[in-house]
């Protein structure tokens, strides 16, 4: 294919020539041979005549492509950097924290973070719940920052956030490039102040710019309702530290109804605590694992099912969206799987990894991905999520100035 190219060159001019060839290389060999300049490129290229050898560019890709890692090259730079950038003298200390958060963002995982110790302190900080924001849940997905769930009554949800936005502006900072903790620290603020978001519903050809003011985020996150026919609605928006007390309470007050059937909503449920998932998930499970554990060695945990299993025997049904992820996943992938429930909505998120966390000697830490979640029939959860039983397209439906809740709606009919 090259060769055929190269048979048009003689029409044009040396110089015009080595241009041609330098654009069909980098069109064959992806841009990263594109690091400099035209000229010093052909420098590298060319003969002492100016004309392009073929055997040097070759040489030069394949230098480019190496397989190797010799961190003699890493100090390499980091000497050039010392010696030659424009403003000087360079500050060490962010060269080297600067390193370190580019390696670990080389594993091109959006959950596995490095975190200077200003941003550890900040983290840290967000796990024991010392923050106000505006009450959703974000993730990745193919590099652009989504909401995965608004939680109910919250800033984002009154701003009309819904799962699947993509954000492309935060404030005038663009998302692209930001890992799912770099965005959450923009986002996140104190009450009362303000952030601007960019966002779009339904792709880039319609784009909005939404201010939404913090607040402190405290949202009940367990509800039930009776509805008609006997039949319990429960709904569990969150698997936080007071999710499993506030479950037990509402499970014996259901179970003393005497229930038909259950609808167990968890749409924009965007996680929480592995322990609290599995006790919810338990409560319909009477025997076996709940969810799988798997490590890139090769080992493996189960975690099998706990407690009263109060529900065990009950017709259930699940609803879950796009917004449905992590622990809430666990929940229905193994209620699925043991053909205790049937899941009513859309495909869920696909958030299935584990993370270790680690604060290091000098104030910094790093999250990493350790393993993947399985459902108790292997079934990846990660990237992959859990696909409905009964799909629904268009789950709220607007009806005069109120909105029909179609999955509800079909969750209910399944159980009568």
């Amino acid at each position: 294919m090259i060769t055929d190219h190269l048979s048009l060159l003689f029409m044009f001019s040396k110089r015009t020539k080595v241009i041609i060839i330098i654009t069909l290389l980098l069109l064959s060999f992806g841009a990263g041979l594109f690091l400099g300049k035209v000229w010093q490129i052909q420098d590298l290229v060319t003969d002492d005549k100016g004309a392009v050898e073929i055997v040097k560019v070759m040489n030069l890709y394949s230098k480019s492509r190496s397989p190797e890692v010799k961190f003699d090259q890493f100090w390499d730079v980091w000497n050039k950097i010392e010696a030659k950038f424009v403003d000087q003298p360079v500050d060490d200390v962010k060269l080297f924290y600067g390193a370190i958060e580019g390696a670990v963002a080389g594993l091109g995982d959006p959950y596995t973070v490095y975190f200077p110790p200003k941003k550890a302190e900040e983290f840290v900080k967000d796990l024991a719940g010392e923050f106000d924001g505006i009450g959703a849940e974000i993730g990745l997905k193919n590099d652009i920052l989504i909401v995965i769930a608004p939680l109910p009554s919250s800033p984002a949800e009154k701003a009309d956030l819904k799962p699947g936005d993509k954000i492309y502006k935060i404030d005038d900072d663009e998302t692209y490039g930001l890992t799912v903790d770099e965005a959450m620290m923009k986002i996140r603020g104190k009450k009362g102040t303000s952030v601007r978001l960019t966002i779009s519903h339904n792709g880039i050809e319609k784009v909005e710019e939404v201010t939404i003011i913090r607040d402190t985020i405290v949202v009940p996150t367990v509800v039930w309702e009776k509805k008609d026919n006997q039949i319990a609605y429960l709904r569990v928006s969150y698997f936080n530290e007071d999710t499993w007390s506030e479950f037990d309470k509402i499970a014996k007050e259901i179970k003393s109804w005497s229930p038909k059937g259950i609808v167990l909503d968890m749409r924009s449920n965007p996680g929480g605590y592995l322990d609290t998932s599995i006790a919810v998930a338990s409560e319909w499970i009477k025997n076996g694992v709940v969810v799988k554990e798997k490590f890139s060695d090769g080992k493996e945990n189960s975690y099998d099912t706990v407690g009263a299993h109060r529900f065990f025997g009950l017709p259930t049904i699940v609803l879950i969206d796009e917004g449905t992820a992590s622990g809430s996943e666990i929940v229905a992938g193994a209620l699925q799987d043991y053909g205790l429930a049937k899941l009513v909505g859309n495909k869920s998120y696909g958030k299935g990894s584990v993370q270790d966390f680690e604060v290091l000697p000098d104030g910094s830490a790093i999250k990493i991905t350790v393993a993947r979640w399985y459902t108790p029939k292997d079934r990846q959860i990660d990237k992959s999520g859990i696909e409905p039983d009964v799909k629904i397209d268009e789950m709220f439906v607007k009806n005069g100035e109120k909105y029909d809740d179609r999955g509800l709606e079909k969750a209910i009919e399944l159980l009568k």
